[in-house]
């Protein structure tokens, strides 16, 4: 019974979204169709989005998941990755790899140009390794490019990048160096690349604003111009969504796309990320393995799926999500079956017979994150453990809990850069600049070292396998679950496609005719 007064609370809240979204311009729907028209009329997309972008529009230095999710299309590498989870050529045409492994000889496409109108040559590939490996803050992508011996520009179509030892995964590591011109230095604030859109502006807390790029090498862009307006607030997103300002947003609830417009179609398919309960192993009482344990045990994830998106969403049991497919161990799913007594007999143990406080800190311009926040306090209280919701803007959640680790715990998720499991594991070594719970163990960071030099593919997989239990074992953190992803598309759109990596494809959207 103790679940009632939380589903209240979600319902009151998916309520107040809906009496938000039948005021104002929508009275009717005309004020919708009339913008929305409007937009399909100049061949222009309105996009929603919950943040703004990172300080840095470097390709290199893209702190944020949803920075690198719009950037997906303003930057590539020598190859890309596909909504299939496969790696095609993108400013290469073709790449042979020598029959040791060691080599990759990528041939570059011919008429490739930057948004700036110069072409793209063999030293601009060079420089942009040699750049990536010495500025990238992506510590998976830092370790496979510090096994690099050389890059060489052939001649000036040609490129050859050598390994020291093997990689299998070294084609995935390659889509995530984008290519950017060795003579331009103002990435940070007026990027520049050679994706199927260039960038225009921003406003800060405002817009961002992409437009077709007309020289782009492949099929290109079906829509002129993209407005992405940032609304941190969720009701503001929703009444934006409803007006017709915004003609698809992604990452909504369940409850949220109950109360849209007739104008919009609803698609679902998943975040591709790990949402959990993060603790900071640092601090007390999470420093001993009993308390995490004991979170664990007295979460039911069952039930957090049921109350915040009606059963929608993947259950999880450690860092990795399911489109990992061989990386992806569904028997830790179900380690720590729910059981409250388990919960409190472990926390005694702990000397906490009667529970603690704690502060779970949530950016609030997440909803699917506030709403699992929610649920959790009041689960937690059921065994004796007293959680206060703290919500925060999203840059005081970064600096304060993602860059300084002052947080006791914090309900996000987690994606991955590249389609690669060192992209989700490396992060949890305790050398990580990403390790922002600072999980420290002997036998993970001897597990994910022996992974990183093993060349064989097979043992490898063992290897990050073997990573993810101990991961379960230490309860690291109380593991949820992969949202659900739910988009609100207007039903005028077509071309819309869910990726297995976190971005967002703008180029196949189009307006039907």
């Amino acid at each position: 019974m103790k679940k009632h007064p939380i589903a209240l609370l979600l319902l009151a809240a998916a309520m107040a979204t809906a009496l938000c979204a039948c005021g104002g311009p929508k009275s009717n729907g005309s004020g919708s169709d009339d913008a929305n028209t409007s937009r399909a009329d100049s061949n222009e997309l309105a996009v929603g989005i919950a943040q703004d972008l990172g300080d840095s529009l470097d390709p290199y230095q893209m702190t944020a998941a949803g920075t690198r999710e719009i950037l997906f299309n303003v930057y590539e590498g020598l190859y890309k990755p596909t909504s299939s989870g496969d790696f095609v050529p993108a400013v290469a045409e073709e790449c042979v790899v020598s029959d040791d492994g060691l080599t990759y000889t990528f041939t570059l496409r011919d008429g490739v140009l930057f948004h700036n109108g110069t072409a793209v040559e063999a030293a601009d590939v060079v420089y942009s390794f040699n750049t990536c490996a010495a500025t990238t803050i992506d510590t998976s992508l830092a370790a496979a490019l510090s096994d690099v011996a050389a890059v060489t520009a052939e001649d000036e179509k040609t490129v050859s990048v050598t390994l020291n030892s093997p990689n299998s995964d070294f084609l995935a590591y390659v889509t995530s160096v984008y290519i950017v011109p060795d003579d331009y230095t103002e990435q940070a604030t007026a990027p520049v690349g050679t994706g199927p859109f260039r960038y225009v502006s921003r406003s800060v807390q405002e817009n961002v604003v992409l437009e077709k790029f007309s020289d782009y090498w492949g099929e290109g862009a079906k829509v002129d111009r993209v407005t992405l307006k940032i609304y941190e607030d969720s009701t503001t997103l929703m009444t934006a969504l409803n007006s017709g300002a915004v003609d698809l947003v992604m990452h909504l609830t369940v409850a949220q796309t109950q109360n849209l417009s007739d104008q919009y179609t609803v698609l679902e398919g998943t975040m591709n990320l790990v949402q959990a309960l993060y603790l900071n192993n640092a601090e007390k009482p999470f420093d001993d393995v009993r308390v995490r344990q004991a979170l664990c045990y007295a979460v039911d994830v069952d039930s957090i799926l049921k109350l915040t998106a009606d059963g929608h969403g993947t259950k999880l049991g450690s860092s990795m999500y399911p489109a990992f497919t061989k990386y992806f161990d569904d028997s830790l799913t179900d380690y720590y079956s729910y059981d409250p007594e388990k919960a409190k007999t472990l926390l005694a143990e702990a000397g906490y017979p009667n529970g603690f406080a704690m502060t779970i800190t949530v950016p609030s311009n997440y909803t699917p994150h506030v709403d699992v926040a929610q649920v959790l306090v009041e689960q937690l209280a059921a065994v004796g453990i007293t959680a206060q919701l703290q919500e925060v803007e999203w840059n005081t959640w970064l600096q304060d809990v993602y860059q300084n680790r002052k947080f006791q715990s914090t309900v996000v998720g987690f994606d991955a850069s590249t389609l690669t499991a060192n992209a989700m594991l490396q992060r949890w070594m305790s050398d990580s600049d990403k390790n922002m719970i600072n999980f420290s163990d002997a036998q993970y960071d001897q597990v994910m070292s022996e992974a990183n030099a093993t060349t064989d593919d097979a043992g490898r997989t063992a290897l990050y396998l073997q990573a993810e239990k101990i991961l379960t074992e230490q309860a690291a953190n109380v593991y949820l679950q992969d949202l659900a992803d739910m988009v609100a598309i207007h039903k005028n759109l077509t071309g819309f496609q869910f990726y297995p990596l976190y971005v967002l494809d703008l180029s196949g959207i189009s307006w039907a005719q």
